[in-house]
């Protein structure tokens, strides 16, 4: 870049400014980021959905065992929790990606940093970004690829899923790790959101600030 835009782009006053004063030491406008939370939310209910549809499709292998341990299990009561767990995934990965990146927006990671992997803050933050949408969309088409096996195209079997479903929901479930892991460094390697991350930053001390 010229110095002559670099100059121009340090003249630009960001947006971020006019709420500064609304915003706490994690650079939000409430205590706790809601993202992290709402990410966890996800990957629970996805891996939920994906363990109860594969214990269904092995359910003639267990059912025996449920009988001694006299547990009244079914097949469609394995798949049911599979299906709803999915749904409820679906929506609440919305408000994930949405809270995501609005935190993004507010974000103030660390200067001179760089990952374990050797990033920046800024390529963390918009590989972080785009993996999260894709994976909304992975799920998103996962819940629509559920719904037509369990009302259309399997609705007459006893296991509801197809196998190469199943194989594709654990590719989703390592591919949520590995994206994860982009999340946490930006905390634990950039600061992003860290209240007395950047209250250190900041040159504070933490003993008269903190509670």
């Amino acid at each position: 870049m010229s110095p002559r835009f670099s100059e121009l782009f340090t003249t630009i006053s960001s947006p971020i400014n006019e709420i500064v004063d609304q915003l706490g030491a994690n650079d939000l406008p409430y205590i706790f980021p809601v993202h992290p939370n709402l990410v966890h939310f996800t990957i629970g209910l996805f891996a939920i959905g994906i363990a109860f549809d594969f214990a269904g499709a092995f359910y003639p292998l267990e059912k025996r065992v449920f009988r001694y341990l006299a547990l009244p299990v079914t097949r469609v009561g394995f798949h049911d929790v599979g299906w709803y767990n999915l749904l409820a995934c679906s929506l609440i990965s919305f408000f994930t990606v949405g809270a995501g990146f609005y935190e993004m927006l507010l974000a103030v990671p660390l200067p001179g940093v760089r990952s374990v992997i050797g990033q920046n803050a800024i390529d963390t933050m918009l590989w972080h970004a785009v993996g999260g949408v894709a994976l909304l969309l992975m799920i998103v088409a996962m819940t629509i690829w559920r719904g037509y096996q369990r009302f259309v195209w399997r609705k007459d079997y006893g296991r509801q899923v197809s196998w190469l479903y199943l194989a594709c929901g654990s590719l989703i479930l390592v591919l949520m790790g590995v994206h994860g892991s982009l999340g946490a460094w930006l905390a634990s390697e950039f600061g992003v959101h860290i209240t007395a991350d950047q209250l250190l930053a900041a040159g504070a001390d933490l003993r008269e600030v903190l509670p």
